[in-house]
This record gives structure tokens, C-alpha cells and sequence, in this order.
């Protein structure tokens, strides 16, 4: 009998794996793979004498999380920004900016993020006038949680060139006031770039996510080695919440080289996809780039083999894509990234390449577009194993539910990002939605009883990337009432999005997301017995121990 390395008794495990019931109460570990799992005696004889044993406690063992939608290095740059998420009025927001500003006296732009579009008090509009009040005398930008929308002072949009406007790329844009001068408010990254670039990052933030490409002029080595620090503190908060695995949203080669760099040295300790991020004015031939990523990189700890797309904006600002004008903006739909025939001739080479394909798709004619896409390449090239996913799905018309299904998309959704979640609050009525559009908004239970595979995550840094707050709003959603519908979850299906069908989303099904012998020793111990805890309890449990690979990630001590 082989001997464990690790095991793990007196847990409630639970395994998504129907050979022992999806129970039991132990489980053993050797070289970066499950050996057994089975009862406290059974797993016992596998003891040796330098053999480590954790005792849970009685508290639950799962498979390890995989965060199926992040961006790891604006997350981890943003670990140690002001956060002014729970700032909902500018007496608040003028303290808190004033006291950050006498500890930054040096940097050249303060730059706060996580703002809710009532930063400033409700339906007070944030432009350059407000945040002047907040202060007026250093320049000054705050991220919106969304990170679709920035606002910037007088002093931040004069630092930045863009006062009197400025170029930006097609689907972002400088709002400008009557008197010819930029409002402060800034949509999509095309605009805010500007202003990023003037931050103590350089605006690296944005790496990936801003335009695929990789550094231009290359980084430094000093840059290099600031970034790959960046990344390090990502992964050990991933780490620190469970998570093994991440789908990272943004993605090149040169992240790929960053990362495959720490884990030669030993610190890769999550495991990560990076796909390659095709923005709407890239011609399509830099598909051939996706290729590139996937041959160079394909291993169990980092590989690519993924497209990214982004189809259209956030309802929040009105950039994403609508079927019919916003309530409160009669003249607009949104307008999608993509014109159809580009949209669907990117569905067709990517899928024919053998890619997964990744769309950002929130308002429902970017849903349906992207539906369209996919339906395309189906047309073109004929049905395969594509696994292609939707991102967000916030707003769906009803004629679309059933073609999510027929088409065989994956749905990946964040619990925290709907109003039900608690984190942010429903629009006032007439705002935003259509009452007649609320019943399929961030429909999560709707989709899965249709068979769709339906993934969850936090898409980090826009919410916090801890798991289980996202899976208490999903089983103990707040209740909206009016034409709002009950999203409510079932635990041990919240729990398969984080785990087996995350798995099954990124065709590893066979490896991770359960507890069984031969898989990937990628497992997490909560701090209590998830299943008998109230619903309203989960969001308050936390992570006690991650491994990954056979390897302690985190342990709390």
C-alpha cells in the first residue's frame, strides 16, 4: 500500500463523486495526487512515519475553488488602493480621499477604486465639479467597481491631456460637458487610459485587459520584477480563499511568461488559464497570436488554449448592448464592440483553430449576438466539444434562453454582481431595466434548470474574489419582491459551480473538481460544516486550509 504524504481525517468531505455517495470523512495525498478517500480507519492505514495529518474538526473538505472569472493583476495591484466600495456620500468619500492623500504626498495622481455610481450620495451625479469638492487640490480618479467607468478631477483630466478631450478607441468615449471641457465622467478603458497612465502603476494595471498586447516599449527588468511581484501577492490571496485554480479574463503572452517565470522558481501556487484578449479594432489575423499562447503554453499548472472577447460595456453607463433603449436613456441602446460579420467571422476562425471561446456579453442584444456567433461557427464548421461560454448574461430576452442550451454554452455568472447578492443595490425604478426585462436579470437559477452548465466566480477585483460570501448571496439571495424572480440556489449546486462543472467548463473534468482517487490533490477546509449551516450563515464561513497539488497553499494557523 502506498504511503500518504498528507491525510486528512475526521472531515465532512464532500466529493461530487458518486462512488462513495459524494461522502466521507478522510482522504489521502501523495505526490501532487488523491490516493484514497474513505473513512477515518480505511484512510488511517496509510499513515507513515513522516506522514502529515490534518484534523478537520468535523468541518467540511472540498475540492479546491476555481474562480472561473478574474483579472489577476489588476486584482493584486489593487490589494493596496483606497477602496471607497462602502462609500455612498461625499462627506464620507472627502474624509476618507483627504486622509489617504496626507499618507501618498508623493504620488503623482491619488487613485481610488470599487465606487458604486452613488458615490457621491444618491442620484448625485459623479463628474470633475464633485470630486473637485472632494479635493481640489491634487489630481484625483476613482475607479468604478464595474472598472467600466472612471472619474477624474479638474487637476487628474488636465495631468492627463484630456481636459479638452483626447483620442480614444472605438467603444469608449470622454463624455463632454456644454462648455467644451471633459465632465470627469470616462466610459471603457479606451478613455481612462489616459488617466491611468498618470497613476504610481504607470497604468500597468491594465495589462492584458486594456488592449491584449504585450508591453510596448517591453518592460524593464525593473518592471518586470515589479509586475511579477504583483502577481506573487494575487496568488497568495487566491490561495488564501480557497481557490486552486483561476480563469484569468485578460491575458497575453507576456503574463504567461511572467507567471511561467515563478512557477520555475517555485511560487506558482494556484493554477491558471490566460487566454488571449482580441479586442474589437484588432484585425483577426492576431488569432494566430492565441495559437502561439496555446503551443507554448499547456501544462497542468499554466496553459491558454482560450479567446477573449469583450461584446459590449455594463448597464450601469449605459454601454451595454440592449435590444430596446434603456428606460432612462429613450435615444440609446448601448451599442455592441463588434459589428455581426466581425463578430461571427472571430467565432468561426477561433472555433475552427479548436479555441474556447470567452464573450463579455451583459445586455441581451450582446447575448444574442454572441449567440449568434457561436451558432455561426456551429454553421460553419459543424458541431464539436467547444465548451464556449457566455460572461455575465445579465440582461436575457426570453426568445434567447433556450438557444444557451441548444447551442451547449457554459454560463458564467458572479452572484455578488446581481442586486439580489447584497452588495449592490437594485435600480430605482424606471432606471436601467424595463420592469418587463427583471424577470431573466441575472436569471442564475432560470438557466440552470434548463441544463445549461452554469459556472460561478467573482470576476475580481470588480467584487472581492473570497468564495464564500459570492456562495452565501447565491443560496440566501435578498429579496427584491415586484418583478424580480427568485434566484436561490441549491447549496450543493453553488457549490458544483466553484467546483465539478468549473471542472467540467475548462475540460478537466477528469482531473479536478472532485475528491477521488487519481485527481488533482486540489482540495480546501472551510472553518465550519457548510451543510449545516443556515443559508444566511455561508457568507460568513471562511477558509481554514488550502492545497494545491499536494501542497499547503494556506493554512490559518
Amino acid at each position: 500500500m502506498t504511503v500518504a504524504e498528507i491525510i486528512i481525517e475526521n472531515g465532512r468531505l464532500v466529493t461530487f463523486d458518486d462512488s462513495n455517495n459524494g461522502c466521507a470523512e478522510a482522504i489521502a495525498l501523495a505526490g501532487g495526487r488523491i490516493l484514497a478517500v474513505g473513512s477515518n480507519a480505511e484512510i488511517g492505514a496509510m499513515r507513515g512515519p513522516d506522514t502529515r495529518t490534518i484534523d478537520a474538526a468535523k468541518c467540511t473538505v472540498l475540492p479546491g475553488f476555481i474562480e472561473s472569472h478574474i483579472h489577476l493583476f489588476s486584482g493584486g495591484l489593487e490589494l493596496g488602493l483606497l477602496d471607497l466600495s462602502s462609500s455612498h456620500d461625499i462627506e464620507t468619500v472627502t474624509a476618507r480621499v483627504r486622509a489617504y492623500s496626507a499618507e501618498q504626498p508623493d504620488v503623482p495622481l491619488l487613485y481610488a477604486i470599487g465606487a458604486h455610481y452613488d458615490l457621491l450620495g444618491p442620484g448625485r451625479m459623479i463628474d470633475r465639479h464633485g470630486l473637485d469638492r472632494v479635493i481640489p487640490d491634487r489630481p484625483f480618479a476613482v475607479m468604478a467597481a464595474d472598472h467600466h467607468t472612471l472619474w477624474a478631477n479638474t487637476r487628474a483630466l488636465e495631468l492627463a491631456g484630456i481636459l479638452r478631450g483626447g483620442p480614444v478607441s472605438e467603444g469608449s468615449e470622454i463624455v463632454m460637458g456644454a462648455d467644451g471641457l471633459a465632465t470627469g465622467e470616462l466610459l471603457e478603458s479606451g478613455a481612462y487610459e489616459h488617466v491611468l497612465a498618470k497613476t504610481a502603476s504607470g497604468g500597468r494595471d491594465l495589462l492584458g485587459m486594456t488592449t491584449g498586447n504585450d508591453p510596448s516599449p517591453p518592460a524593464t527588468p525593473q518592471q518586470r520584477a515589479a509586475d511579477k511581484a504583483v502577481l506573487r501577492d494575487a496568488l497568495r490571496h487566491l490561495a488564501k480563499t480557497g481557490v486552486t485554480t483561476f480563469h484569468n479574463m485578460d491575458g497575453n503572452l507576456y503574463q504567461l511568461e511572467l507567471l511561467s517565470e515563478i512557477e520555475a522558481e517555485g511560487d506558482l501556487i494556484c493554477r491558471g488559464q490566460i487566454p488571449f484578449h482580441l479586442k474589437n479594432f484588432d484585425p483577426v489575423d492576431r488569432l494566430a497570436e492565441a495559437d502561439e499562447m496555446r503551443r507554448r503554453f499547456d501544462s497542468d499548472w499554466l496553459w491558454s488554449g482560450r479567446l477573449k472577447l469583450f461584446h459590449d460595456g455594463v448597464v450601469e453607463s449605459g454601454t451595454a448592448a440592449m435590444l430596446r433603449p434603456y428606460p432612462n436613456w429613450p435615444d440609446s441602446t448601448g451599442a455592441p464592440l463588434f459589428a455581426p460579420e466581425q463578430f461571427n467571422e472571430i467565432c468561426v476562425r477561433a472555433d475552427a483553430m479548436g479555441l474556447q471561446i470567452s464573450v463579455h456579453a451583459i445586455g441581451d442584444a450582446a447575448v444574442r449576438g454572441t449567440l449568434d456567433g457561436y451558432a455561426a461557427a456551429r454553421a460553419a464548421n459543424g458541431v464539436r466539444d467547444s465548451r464556449h461560454r457566455i460572461e455575465h448574461i445579465e440582461v436575457l430576452h426570453p426568445g434567447d434562453l433556450p438557444r444557451l442550451r441548444a447551442l451547449d454554452v457554459v454560463a458564467s455568472m458572479q452572484p455578488l454582481h446581481a442586486p439580489w447578492g447584497g452588495l449592490f443595490a437594485p435600480p430605482e425604478e424606471g432606471q436601467v431595466l424595463h420592469e418587463d426585462q427583471k424577470p431573466l436579470a441575472y436569471a442564475c437559477q432560470t438557466i440552470r434548470e434548463t441544463g445549461v452548465p452554469l459556472i460561478f466566480s467573482s470576476d475580481w477585483p470588480v467584487v472581492p474574489v473570497e468564495v464564500l460570501p459570492s456562495l452565501g448571496a447565491a443560496v440566501a439571495p435578498k429579496v427584491l419582491g415586484g418583478n424580480w424572480t427568485d434566484q436561490r440556489q441549491n447549496l450543493h449546486d453553488a457549490l458544483a459551480s466553484y467546483t465539478s462543472t468549473a471542472a467540467y467548463a475548462e475540460f478537466s473534468e477528469g482531473r479536478k473538481g472532485r475528491l477521488a482517487p487519481g485527481m488533482f490533490a486540489d482540495l480546501v477546509i472551510l472553518s465550519d460544516d457548510i451543510e449545516n449551516t443556515a443559508p444566511q450563515e455561508v457568507g460568513a464561513l471562511s477558509v481554514r486550509l488550502t492545497i494545491c497539488g499536494g501542497r499547503v497553499t494556506y493554512d490559518v494557523g
